[in-house]
């Protein structure tokens, strides 16, 4: 259901450098590339996440309750891309571990503040 989601930062240069590595985890490749954001994709089917100044010119905050969840392939994944999120300046926001029944999932919030959630269902 899903075809892309966003988040809003107020540095470009520096939020690109921390998703292209982030999302080398996932082997995601440019699908929009602009002046104001860029977005990753690992799939022509698959759906994207973006980072991007916000349209209106105002400051990117952060939404209350607003999380971007990623799917990883296993649980290893999982550990991996939330160190890596920590290792390139982010910030913990749940600690990797199993979270109920065939869930598995570690949070945290990338260099502007923005929460996102990396899961394993299985």
């Amino acid at each position: 259901m899903i075809a892309y989601s966003l988040v809003g930062t107020n540095d470009l240069p520096r939020a690109v450098a921390f998703f292209e590595a982030l999302f080398s985890e996932f082997n995601a490749k440019h699908v929009w590339e602009g002046d104001t954001g860029t977005a990753w994709s690992n799939g022509d089917q698959n759906p994207g996440v973006g980072v991007i100044k916000p349209f209106n010119g105002n400051p990117a905050t952060i939404g209350n309750g607003s999380m971007v969840a990623l799917a990883a392939s296993s649980k290893e994944q999982v550990d991996r891309v939330h160190a890596k999120a920590l290792a390139l300046g982010g910030a913990d926001e749940g600690a990797v571990g199993q979270r109920g029944d065939g869930f598995y999932a570690g949070y945290f919030r990338d260099l502007d503040g923005n929460k996102f959630a990396v899961v394993f269902f299985g």
